[in-house]
């Protein structure tokens, strides 16, 4: 049985979970592989740690040089994160023709292009399951089980930490401030959350979404992304009132010659099984043409479903190298030469419609003067909703609008805060109706 040696950068959560199952999985890995699975190097700054793994036969250094250049190591597995050393040696350990299993999506959303440049050069693999979705196998399906479809849409709730401060919000009432503290307490958020809270982290993992599913080359820079810091019990009041439910989405269309791309909370109807994904799971439906609507759904983060996705890339490679096989499905899913770039769609231009708050005084004629300047601007009215004054005198005017255009939206919503009835920035959702479509 062939041995196949393997060197892991990176000794915390994943790294620690990775080096689990490599261990104490042995002989199923063996059994499903038809190889031997040999964790030979464990490279990371602190080599003292009790990680509470039997390391006999592993080599525990501090140097990930060491590792790559190891001409015995045939899969290094890059989980330091970052990108600036975790760049430079998946670059170094690509060209001295190493496959190289990831779960950076910031390395892969940011770099990407040139990491599958360099691999090609090289005929070696770059594997990335545990990028996106956790234990989720959203990366094989796209590249793989999806192959013969024209992916229409995908809408995802890819940050556990988002939802779950959501999930807090419309569950228990929370302030944001208070779940953000709880999901810190309990693990489900960084001490500095901002990469999670403000939708970059999201959006990292919607830029290798929508390569994979339209042929295009990774574009982090063009995708349009807010976060979650301006909702409110309020907004989550009213969103379930009209029978909705906000949660944070990352959002990918195809249209014609353009890809639609952006992260932002959106109100998405109760019947949606979206709705329904709460506390810190992950979970994406995919729209393609042959199959239809689709979801996936599991843990997006810790340290044994990371581990899993991580372990079924090795799983791959490993496959390949016993074949004598090289590079068997492109790592983008479509052959390199194929690959384009497919321009994003400005948000100014985006077509949907929005729930708008207003925060005001309760003066008479106040209505009918945000009522014109949305008239004026093409926005027609759904709904309104107006609750009685509050002992400040100030009242929040909520409307639903129908279909509108973002630019126009934004414009309106610039001369409406200049009033000086207006008392706060206006808020803004867009909705996505018919389950994300």
């Amino acid at each position: 049985m062939k041995q196949i040696n393997i060197g892991i950068l990176g000794f915390g959560v994943v790294g620690t979970g990775v080096a689990k199952l490599l261990i104490e999985k042995k002989s199923l890995l063996e059994s499903r592989t038809g190889a031997v699975l040999n964790l030979k190097y464990i490279a990371d700054l602190n080599t003292d740690s009790d990680r509470g793994l039997d390391l006999d036969g592993v080599e525990l250094v501090n140097d990930a040089n060491r590792v790559i250049e190891d001409p015995d190591i045939h899969i290094v597995v890059e989980l330091i994160g970052g990108e600036t050393i975790a760049k430079e040696l998946t670059l170094k350990a690509l060209s001295l023709k190493k496959h190289v299993v990831t779960a950076n999506k910031a390395l892969l959303a940011s770099h990407g292009n040139d990491l599958v440049v360099t691999a090609r050069k090289n005929e070696v693999d770059l594997a990335f399951e545990a990028s996106t979705g956790g234990c989720m196998p959203i990366i094989k399906t796209l590249r793989e089980s999806l192959v013969a479809n024209d992916i229409r849409s995908m809408s995802a709730i890819l940050n556990g930490t988002c939802n779950y401060i959501l999930t807090k919000i419309s569950k228990d009432g929370s302030e944001f401030e208070d779940a953000l503290k709880k999901a810190q307490e309990l693990g489900f958020a960084e001490a500095e959350p901002s990469l999670d809270i403000e939708g970059h982290d999201t959006a990292h993992k919607l830029a290798i979404l929508n390569s994979l599913a339209h042929g295009m080359e990774i574009n982090l820079q063009d995708i349009h992304v807010e976060g979650i810091t301006r909702v409110t019990p309020l907004d989550i009041e009213y969103a379930r009132s009209f029978g909705y439910t906000i949660k944070l989405l990352a959002i990918g269309k195809k249209h014609g010659d353009h890809v639609e791309a952006r992260v932002h909370p959106t109100m998405i109807l109760n019947s949606n099984p979206l709705s329904h994904i709460d506390q810190s799971m992950n979970a994406i439906a995919i729209d393609a043409d042959a199959t239809g609507k689709t979801m996936l759904y599991g843990h997006g983060a810790g340290m044994m479903p990371t581990a899993s996705a991580v372990l079924s890339d090795i799983a791959d490679i490993a496959r390949n190298i016993i074949s004598n096989t090289k590079r068997r499905v492109p790592i983008l899913g479509y052959p390199e030469d194929n690959i384009k770039p497919i321009p994003i769609l400005p948000i100014s231009e985006l077509e949907t419609r929005y729930y708008l708050r207003f925060t005001v005084q309760d003066h008479p004629g106040v209505l009918a003067r945000i009522s014109g300047v949305l008239g004026r601007q093409n926005i027609s009215i759904n709904s309104v909703n107006q609750k009685g004054r509050n002992e400040q005198g100030t009242v929040p005017v909520v409307m639903i609008t129908h279909t509108a255009r973002e630019e126009d939206v934004q414009n309106a919503l610039s001369e409406i805060a200049a009033f000086d009835f207006c008392l706060s920035t206006p808020v803004i959702i867009r909705i996505e109706d018919n389950n994300g479509e």
